[in-house]
């Protein structure tokens, strides 16, 4: 049976929001930190990624992408954009959270060097900030009324949004009205797909964090 893109109809818009490709530091054993304060380039790995990413949705009639300001999102989102002619509109609040004094830093450096900091940020991310820097609930009230206002923009529209780990996390718990304390279980894989559809004045999570498109190997190893 012939595949056919979702087309919504015209008082819905779809959106794909979209971790961005692998980097170097998501690459690493153990993982490092990075906020919005290191801007590191896709990896040979997030590239291809992020070409899978684009080929899988080659054939979508996408109208409309979005990404963060950072290197790595700005990068997957002109993959994903060039087969449909359009251009990566950069929308400064979908940058990743500031994750202060824990920029570059592997979580296991962070539990020894701030103890008691990070065990509160692991109890209530949405309620204790990262030193220095955000927490959950700042993040959420920068994403939330942007990707509303993305979704309201294009009815009868496709439109994708490149943003990062945090980001997504915040705004599929608004979505999923869970608390934030919960949000740090949302995996987002990097260039994993969530499906969201809004209808009318009702924003809908339809899919979260789909990886069909990657190749295997890559696939939960973050």
């Amino acid at each position: 049976m012939q595949y056919h893109p979702p087309c919504p109809a015209d008082d819905e818009c779809l959106l794909y929001l979209i971790r961005h490709g692998a980097t170097e530091n998501n690459l690493a054993k153990p993982a490092v930190l990075q906020g919005r304060g290191l801007d590191s380039p896709l990896s040979a790995q997030g590239r291809a990624e992020a070409e899978a990413t684009a080929a899988a949705l080659e054939r979508h009639p996408i109208s409309a992408v979005y990404a963060s300001p950072l290197l790595r999102a700005r990068q997957t989102a002109e993959l994903i954009a060039a087969p449909h002619g359009a251009a990566a509109d950069v929308v400064d609040a979908l940058v990743e959270a500031d994750v202060g004094q824990w920029e570059g830093r592997t979580w296991q450096d962070i539990r020894k060097a701030h103890a008691e900091a990070y065990a509160r940020f692991m109890e209530d991310p949405g309620k204790h900030s990262y030193v220095g820097g955000e927490n959950l609930t700042d993040v959420q009230q920068r994403v939330v009324p942007v990707l509303e206002d993305l979704l309201s923009r294009h009815p009868g529209g496709v439109i994708v949004a490149v943003a990062h780990n945090v980001v997504n996390r915040a705004f599929l718990a608004h979505l999923l009205n869970l608390p934030l304390a919960a949000a740090r279980g949302i995996r987002q894989d990097n260039c994993g797909l969530n499906l969201i559809r809004r209808r009318g004045e009702q924003s809908t999570l339809v899919t979260v964090n789909s990886v069909f498109h990657l190749p295997l190997q890559v696939v939960g190893r973050r």
